[in-house]
């Protein structure tokens, strides 16, 4: 028996991870690009990642963030939860930016912390957070960290003229330096450092591209959030001329006929001529300057194996949200729901890790602490919002069939332009929404609810490029109009209607298994098994329906009403 025992210990930590085959605690290197979506083809120009990540890893390919903007989106990373949990949900003043995670108690109880914690060196370069700026990058320092070289804003997304502050000391600006290079080259100094240790380490490395390129003007608009510049970022000088007949994918949905979506996107005019070229122009721009991310992921590939640390070292890419460039006839920009702005990569390569794989288990941002916990072979935390992603042959063949399938998009607030052409103005009010995907191998649905109260419901199996709202029109109240299950779509969307509800507000293990929550004495983990024709009248007479009554700016609870909580029996089915 004490042999079994022994072999199924084993067997787990194979499984799981964390150690290499002399008990030695593995590192991890977490590159973190900005604004770098999944949808539009850039992983065919990365092809340093392709060779030395993709091709020798794990590959997830329904990957998501869980709200497309980036400050949310990064502390949704560093802490494991949703967004209306951790309750930074904008980039500025007052509901997003740095001293927003100080008084939200983040910068005492996040995952570089955790890290430490567990015997960890921990090192970091590049945008840490937005609204880290030469005013407040000392009161306080960021906390976590043996070494740090985090950019600064008011020059974070300056890529020739960066602001950096190395380990909380005094700021220093170096124009005419490449931002991404820089970061490139500070990585591999830390890497360095780690090497002296005798810990483990974690490096993240976060550069700033294929983000646009953005100058604060130093004024404050009518509302006090701070004006800004934005123009298509800018390649290192060495990538300036690639790609010179590279396009915009001409999907059906860039620049599509009809307009599709709902609110103000429905009203959104045809792109022009000239709205196109610059479209395509800022295609290319974003593509050259990843090519420096391309380099800098074989730089840090080539220095873990000279120092002999590869074969031990967990490599994790991935962005903390999209980026649209034409589709829809959207002027490029994020903020939206659509797969472009929240479909993903996410590569892993390390110890155990399958060679070549790619796998379409249904993974978010909010998964990723735990998935490191999981790396390091330490406890998970009890309010995390996410669940460890499985990295092993065993682990992913052990979730095929009982991973949850549901991802959540939250936002709330105003939709930013990032392009010269303007829509009635830069800044379009109530872009607040709840969406939800839930896939599976049988089916592929994009659910939300808008802030005006306006649906959609795309079937993404028939339509990958979300151009037919079926919540439009007669789709829903006509019996014939059925789902994969041959079930009619009415009773599809009264099911995601309730697990938008309890999403909206889950907490910890409530955000992992919803279904849990509405059938706490019943087997559904699932949509399919919420199907059940047994629980219609549960669905379709008994439960609310997801509806606001204001466009708030921000996670305000007051106005989240009714919540899970609050609703006791009504969600246990009789």
């Amino acid at each position: 028996m004490i042999v079994l025992s022994l072999v199924l210990l084993a067997f787990a930590t194979f499984c799981r991870g964390g150690h290499d085959s002399h008990g030695k605690r593995s590192n991890i290197v977490f590159i973190l690009s900005d604004d770098q979506d999944l949808q539009v083809d850039f992983l065919n120009y990365m092809p340093l990642l392709s060779k030395h990540i993709i091709q020798k890893e794990t590959f997830y390919g329904r990957h998501y963030c869980t709200t497309a903007l980036c400050y949310p989106a990064r502390a949704s990373i560093l802490t494991g939860k949703k967004a209306h949990n951790h309750n930074v949900t904008d980039t500025s003043k007052p509901y997003g930016g740095y001293p927003k995670v100080v008084s939200e108690g983040i910068n005492d109880n996040y995952l570089p912390l955790w890290l430490q914690d567990a015997g960890y060196n921990t090192y970091y370069t590049g945008k840490l957070w937005n609204a880290h700026n030469l005013d407040n990058y000392d009161s306080p320092f960021a906390r976590g960290f043996n070494g740090s070289e985090f950019l600064l804003d008011p020059k974070t997304y300056e890529f020739y003229s960066p602001t950096f502050t190395r380990n909380g000391g005094k700021p220093v600006n170096f124009n005419g330096a490449y931002s991404t290079d820089m970061i490139r080259d500070i990585a591999l100094g830390f890497l360095d450092d780690a090497a002296k240790a005798d810990n483990p380490f974690f490096l993240g490395v976060a550069p700033v591209a294929p983000n646009s390129d953005i100058y604060f003007t130093g004024e404050d608009d009518a509302n006090g959030i701070p004006e800004v510049v934005t123009n298509p970022p800018f390649p290192a000088k060495r990538h300036k001329d690639l790609f010179n007949d590279v396009i915009v994918p001409r999907t059906p949905h860039f620049n599509p006929e009809r307009p599709s979506g709902v609110h103000w996107v429905a009203k959104l005019p045809l792109l022009n001529a000239t709205h196109i070229e610059f479209n395509d122009c800022y295609y290319r721009q974003r593509l050259r300057s990843l090519q420096a991310v391309d380099e800098l992921v074989e730089a840090l590939v080539d220095k873990l194996d000279r120092l002999g640390m590869l074969d031990n070292t967990y490599i994790v890419y991935t962005t903390d949200n999209g980026f649209h460039v034409g589709q829809h006839r959207l002027q490029p920009g994020k903020y939206c729901p659509f797969e472009e702005d929240v479909h993903i990569p996410l590569a892993v390569r390390g110890p155990r890790i399958p060679e070549n794989k790619k796998t379409e288990i249904a993974t978010t941002h909010t998964d990723l602490a735990p998935t490191f916990f999981s790396m390091i072979g330490a406890d998970m935390r009890d309010d995390f919002g996410g669940a460890a992603i499985p990295i092993t042959e065993c682990g992913l063949e052990e979730v095929v069939h009982d991973r949850f399938e549901h991802v959540q998009v939250e936002y709330w607030g105003f939709y930013l332009s990032e392009s010269k052409y303007r829509y009635e103005g830069r800044r379009i009010p109530n872009n607040t929404y709840k969406a939800l995907r839930v896939i599976s191998k049988d089916y592929n649905f994009y659910y939300a609810v808008w802030c005006t109260n306006e649906h959609e419901l795309y079937d993404m199996k028939s339509d990958p490029y979300q151009l037919h709202n079926l919540y439009s029109g007669d789709s829903l109240a006509n019996p014939s109009r059925r789902s994969a299950f041959s079930v009619s779509l009415s009773k599809v969307v009264a099911r995601l209607d309730s697990l938008t509800m309890v999403l909206k507000t889950c907490k910890a293990e409530g955000c992992v298994k919803p279904w849990k929550q509405l059938h706490p004495k019943e087997n559904v983990n699932s949509l399919k098994a919420a199907l059940n024709p047994k629980y219609d009248h549960f669905y379709e007479v008994e439960q609310p329906r997801a509806k606001y009554d204001h466009c708030a700016e921000a996670y305000l609870l007051e106005l989240e009403q009714p919540t899970f909580e609050n609703m006791g029996k009504q969600f246990i089915p009789g």
